[in-house]
């Protein structure tokens, strides 16, 4: 997306009126990259949480999940389910007060595939949503369009099956009359776009990679070595926009439209958690292979670039972050591991700047606000740092006493921080 287009988007969403504004449609908000707009700066705290300053409401939850909160008007919108994903359901919770409007159960599972581990959950992908609707997904469980006044369903597919191995995690991706689905399974690895009107099928593009892991003709440990968790993303080059997309084994680019595959990077890594982030004003794609021995790669696009272009890329680094996305200011890239190893680099060339080591863990992602980095550990810290390539410097520190693993969402002027067993408001009373 250019620069041009991306502020105005953010214009759009700020100037329809309150039932309409779509504050924060996409787990990673309207730009798909963490960035809050710029009139929040001054109405978001920078202190809460001793003996509940700055805390508006607080609303506890049912069930679990990690999907993060989805905001348009006075809705906020995200899922949950039993510990045992026989249930699984949306929740629809007031923005002004925390009154929970909708907890529906959408879909019953008699036998679902054991998580076998203790990270995942059965409700971890997040919705997406649009004027009038919210787009619902649960990986090989269902997906679902949902009427955003009443939360009554309009279409449903539970057709598209992958065996997840490790639960489901990858989130929805709006664009245009499509919703694009990604499934890296054990079993199956493809995208797939629907009418988001109908649910029908418009394309399905199978992974090409040559995974390298048959013995006797089977994959390694039924495939394990296939999956990940990507969400992908958009990037507009020249008059076209691709899909970004990262699997095992492959990171890839797609006509959006059709889901022609344009080119592919081959790497080396599984798991893939971390949505591409597409800096626009530089042309340049930043990559996330895997996991925690992953690498994170820049990779500058252009028209001409097509085929392999493994041996293309722009720079890498050792150690990319395991679940948070990496964010962009100035110049810079600021990224996040899950074992607290804060680095700000130069997104042109690679080249780290500072790196700092803190104890803690992270699962949810930052978000940028004007000049400021909030980041959100796993025991409810908020630590917010000055993004700045001189040096690591902490602005303000701030706690509340429970576990965060979906990343935070903005709306008018406020925070809201889903823990494993309640909704926080965070703003200015």
């Amino acid at each position: 997306m250019s620069y041009r287009n991306l502020v105005a988007l953010i214009f759009f969403t700020l100037s329809l009126s309150a039932e309409e504004t779509l504050y924060w449609p996409d787990k990673h908000g309207p730009t798909l990259n963490g960035l809050v707009p710029q009139d929040d700066l001054k109405k978001i705290p920078l202190y809460w949480g001793d003996k509940g300053k700055n805390i508006a409401w607080k609303t506890a939850l049912e069930g679990f999940g990690h999907s993060s909160p989805i905001i348009a008007g006075d809705k906020i919108w995200f899922t949950a389910a039993n510990a045992t994903g026989t249930k699984q359901f949306i929740y629809c919770l007031n923005r002004i007060n925390g009154k929970v409007i909708h907890h529906k159960l959408l879909f019953e599972n008699k036998n679902p595939e054991l998580l076998g581990n203790r990270i995942n959950t059965y409700a971890t992908p997040s919705c997406v949503l649009e004027t009038g609707f919210v787009y619902v997904h649960f990986g090989t469980y269902g997906t679902a369009c949902l009427n955003s006044k009443t939360a009554e369903v309009v279409w449903q597919r539970r057709d598209i099956k992958a065996r997840h191995f490790r639960g489901p995690a990858s989130s929805p991706l709006l664009y245009k009359h499509l919703l694009i689905l990604s499934f890296d399974a054990v079993d199956r690895q493809f995208t797939v776009a629907l009418n988001k009107s109908t649910g029908e099928q418009v394309w399905l593009t199978k992974r090409s990679v040559d995974y390298k892991d048959l013995v006797d003709g089977k994959p390694k440990r039924e495939g394990d070595y296939r999956k990940a968790f990507n969400t992908p993303s958009l990037a507009e080059i020249g008059d076209h926009v691709q899909l970004l997309s990262v699997g095992a084994r492959a990171a890839y680019g797609y006509d959006v439209l059709t889901g022609k595959e344009i080119w592919t990077v081959r790497h080396k890594n599984m798991n893939a958690a971390v949505r591409p982030l597409w800096v626009s004003e530089h042309q340049m794609a930043v990559i996330n292979t895997g996991s925690s021995r992953a690498t994170l790669l820049g990779l500058k696009l252009d028209k001409s670039k097509k085929g392999d272009l493994t041996d293309d890329v722009s720079w890498t680094q050792k150690r990319g972050s395991r679940y948070c996305l990496p964010l962009y200011f100035e110049g810079n890239l600021y990224q996040i591991t899950h074992d607290g190893t804060i680095s700000c680099s130069d997104l042109k060339t690679g080249e780290k700047h500072w790196s700092k080591s803190l104890p803690n863990k992270f699962m949810a992602s930052p978000l940028l606000i004007g000049s400021r980095i909030y980041m959100f550990d796993e025991f409810g810290k908020t630590i917010i740092i000055e993004a700045s390539a001189k040096s690591f410097k902490v602005i303000a520190e701030n706690e509340i006493d429970a576990e965060v693993s979906a990343s935070p969402a903005a709306a008018d002027g406020a925070l809201f921080i889903r823990t494993k067993k309640a909704l926080y408001k965070i703003s200015h009373k």
